[in-house]
């Protein structure tokens, strides 16, 4: 029990608590980035309230079991989302120069945020050829991460 909430608290830790703390703490600063794609100040502020919300509750509900499939679906379209929205590794131009490179530092968190969606695609659906059957019968069920065999 305590290695299956330790390996799916590694899988959260990023979200719960730095990351909402970090949006938390630095709202302004937040929100400012937001901008930069949302130039409407209101879809920044509410981006990145709709992030907390995810990163807390869908944490949560991944560390208690509790609809663990449907959050960890969740948060592996939101790593996705703000991969591609955030990590535009192809923006700066600079991907192939040589020496330092804002595009290659961009491309690894991207690559990164697509790795956790992957840890967490495999909560939702599992390991198994039945994996999406299950989840399409019961999307908001429960892997019972914590039940004894």
């Amino acid at each position: 029990m305590l290695v299956t909430l330790g390996v799916r608290y590694l899988l959260v830790v990023l979200f719960f608590p730095f990351s909402a703390l970090d949006k938390l703490l630095n709202f302004r600063g937040a929100v400012g980035q937001a901008q930069e794609l949302f130039t409407v100040p209101i879809l920044a502020v509410f981006s990145i309230l709709t992030g907390l919300f995810i990163e807390i509750v869908m944490s949560i509900g991944i560390l208690t079991g509790t609809a663990d499939r449907f959050a960890a679906l969740i948060l592996a379209l939101y790593c996705m989302a703000t991969a591609v929205l955030f990590k535009r590794f192809w923006a700066p131009g600079d991907f192939w120069r040589a020496g330092e490179s804002k595009g290659r530092d961009l491309f690894w968190d991207f690559l990164k945020n697509f790795s956790l969606a992957g840890g967490f695609l495999l909560i939702t659906f599992g390991t198994t050829v039945h994996g999406l059957d299950v989840f399409l019968a019961h999307p908001f069920g429960s892997t019972h991460p914590y039940a004894g065999s």
